[in-house]
């Protein structure tokens, strides 16, 4: 027996925060330890920094063409667009001029702002110290000459933390990740759930020190360290079974979704880029039943126009060819600020001015947005959703504010105006709304009900569906029966297939889900009614 062998088998709990299967050796990252630079004169640091600088631009230029997908090449602009930044890279050079060696005024400029970052109210910002932090030590590593260590083929990586960029730039083909920190709700859990890589968040990393041999359940959120034999080919056989089970899910993707009692079910995407357009076959879905737009207002400096978010709308609507597209309007706020727009320093942004109650504080801007929705509207059948709706006042300031847009710009058609239904105030009092249409966020309706929030790790237990949210869709349901109103559910909640048959128990006959939930979700409603 080898030493391997020898080592006793270690079970360990984690949090599951991307499902999947993984086995392969452990790799720990080493410490990155880099000499300290001796400074030099004055003008041959700054042109040091600056080609360390260029040198991390061209890095993630290259790793944003690469990405394609609009969360990861998101995550990358926000870094580029911070090397742009001279208020970021001026408290370097002055500190150069001083006499401070690159590396120790760059560190010292971006530890002051990475401090600010942590030190915010708002998650968000407190989420995006992780980018500064990436960013520093990727242009530290060019100035030191240091290359990325390689990541061996087929790996489970442990590390306490893993930047996005770096997680980015690694082949994960075969492999998969153990973090102490983050969160399901993290970018990087986002993107590793569309690459299909298992992540297991919430166990620490030296805890994987001294041991050679890993398996990773991302659906349980377990780690087996140094398995036995039988652990090993009983991990190997659930392996082959969740392939064949994604094979066979793949059967159902260009299909229509029925149930097994022959009953047609509506399956939508949602959208959060318009590059995501080009991974999706228009005929695998019945429309768009959330298009995000907050992809055109982050990451940018200053708002769009009318024209540029009219071309965005239209580009989605001549992609799905007919099919019913919903864009919910702006849902600022939250953990989503927009600069020059959303409040800064809330003591509870999640609970604060965010979704409509932005909109209607911001006429000048909304308008912006239902002039460019009532001109899409033209070209195919475009239907405009409201978030965050908690009194029927806002519906109807809404209504007539798109009215004024309609008739300003001599829209040939009224779009539907419907409303997200996330707001316990308003799912309890659904019959005092007027609206064209509902769609449930499932993500924030079972936060508010819980009062527990979905980016804390230590309250997944309470943040999840409850008894008082399935007759809380139950009820909501049946009211759009009642009243022929469409109700649909747009929240993640739609793309879980251990939760398909509740949900159509629960009388919803439209979901909308993530592009890559699409074959599994169609099974499962293949498989509701089914006579054994």
């Amino acid at each position: 027996m080898g030493v391997e062998g020898a080592r006793r088998m270690i079970r360990i709990a984690g949090a599951p925060a991307a499902p999947g299967l993984a086995q392969g050796r452990l790799h720990r990252p080493g410490a990155r330890r880099r000499a300290e630079r001796r400074p030099g004169a004055p003008a041959d640091e700054r042109a040091a920094l600056a080609r360390a600088i260029a040198s991390a631009r061209v890095e993630l230029e290259q790793l944003a063409a690469r990405s394609g997908e609009g969360e990861a090449a998101g995550i990358l602009q926000f870094q580029l667009a911070l090397l742009e930044d001279e208020a970021l890279t001026a408290p370097a050079f002055a500190a150069i001029d001083t006499g401070t060696a690159a590396d120790a005024a760059w560190r010292g400029a971006l530890d002051e702002q990475i401090a600010d970052y942590e030190r915010a109210e708002d998650a968000y910002f407190r989420g995006r110290a992780a980018d500064l932090q990436d960013l520093r030590e990727r242009v530290l590593d060019r100035l030191a000459g240091a290359a990325d260590a390689a990541i061996p083929a087929n790996a489970i990586l442990a590390a306490e933390d893993l930047a996005p960029s770096k997680f980015l730039a690694i082949d994960w083909r075969g492999g998969g990740l153990v973090l102490g920190r983050g969160s399901p709700t993290s970018h990087l859990a986002i993107l590793a759930r569309a690459r299909g890589i298992p992540v297991v968040v919430g166990i620490d990393a030296a805890a994987c020190d001294g041991h050679g041999h890993a398996l990773l359940d991302g659906y349980t959120g377990e780690l087996v360290l140094d398995p036995d034999e039988p652990t090993r080919r009983a991990f190997a056989e659930r392996m082959e079974r969740d392939r064949s089970r994604q094979a066979a899910e793949a059967e159902y993707l260009a299909r229509p979704a029925v149930t097994g009692a022959g009953e047609r079910i509506w399956v939508t995407v949602n959208l959060g880029s318009l590059e995501e357009l080009d991974g999706i076959d228009a005929s695998h879905t019945d429309g768009v039943g959330l298009v995000r737009t907050e992809f055109l207002f982050q990451d940018r400096h200053g708002l769009p126009d009318e024209e540029e978010q009219f071309r965005a709308y239209r580009r989605i609507l001549d992609w799905a060819g007919g099919r019913p597209v919903i864009v919910r309007t702006l849902d600022a706020g939250g953990d989503k600020p927009i600069p020059g727009l959303t409040r800064t320093g809330e003591t509870n942004p999640f609970l604060g001015v965010r979704g409509v109650r932005i909109s209607l504080r911001h006429p000048e801007v909304f308008a912006i947005q239902l002039r460019a929705l009532a001109r899409a509207a033209a070209h195919g059948p475009l239907r405009i959703m409201v978030p965050m709706v908690t009194v029927p006042e806002e519906m109807a300031r809404v209504r007539w504010l798109l009215d004024e847009a309609v008739a300003g710009t001599r829209a040939a058609v009224r779009p539907p105006l419907g409303m997200m239904v996330e707001v316990p105030a308003a799912a309890l009092a659904i019959d005092r709304f007027e609206a064209d249409f509902y769609s449930i966020g499932s993500n924030d309706l079972i936060q508010y009900l819980a009062a527990a929030s979905r980016d804390e790790p230590e309250l997944a237990p309470l943040a999840k569906p409850s008894p008082a949210l399935w007759r809380i869709l139950k009820d909501i349901a049946e009211h759009g029966r009642r009243t022929g109103c469409e109700v649909s559910l747009c929240g993640d909640l739609a793309g879980d297939p251990a939760a398909i048959p509740a949900l159509l128990d629960c009388g919803l006959r439209k979901l909308s889900v993530a592009p890559a939930a699409l074959a599994s979700v169609k099974a499962a409603i293949a498989s509701y009614g089914r006579s054994s």
